[in-house]
């Protein structure tokens, strides 16, 4: 199970540090993602970060303002984002799958209910 906290309303240019709390005991050995969806739109990849190595992938759009980290210990994963703009308004979900690395959402197989992040000009 996944639980999405830290969202909520912030003015442009503000920040936001998104949680991704996940419960069960191999939580150290899943890639874990986080997508995006706004209204209208498609789900749409932010970052992930990979299980052993902490690799962290993110989309060319959120480079240099978004970054991904974990803890396992906490079983926690967090998104840092920074000088936030009227389009990242979305509902963001953090997802998670035992394989490797993919910026596909159809490749994860464990997902949260997600969190609002509105941002306004």
């Amino acid at each position: 199970q996944l639980v999405e906290s830290g969202g909520g309303l912030v003015q442009a240019g503000g920040s936001l540090r998104l949680s991704c709390a996940a419960s069960g005991r191999t939580f150290s050995r899943v890639t874990v993602g986080w997508f995006r969806q706004a209204p209208g739109k498609d789900r749409e990849f932010v970052a992930a970060i990979s299980s052993s190595h902490y690799s962290t992938y993110a989309a060319d759009s959120m480079k240099g303002r978004f970054t991904i980290s974990r803890d396992n210990a906490k079983n926690s994963v967090y998104l840092q984002m920074n000088s936030l703009k009227p389009e990242d308004t979305a509902v963001y979900y953090c997802a998670a799958d035992p394989n490797g690395y993919s910026r596909y959402a159809s490749r994860y197989r464990y997902w949260g209910q997600g969190t609002q992040v509105t941002v306004s000009s």
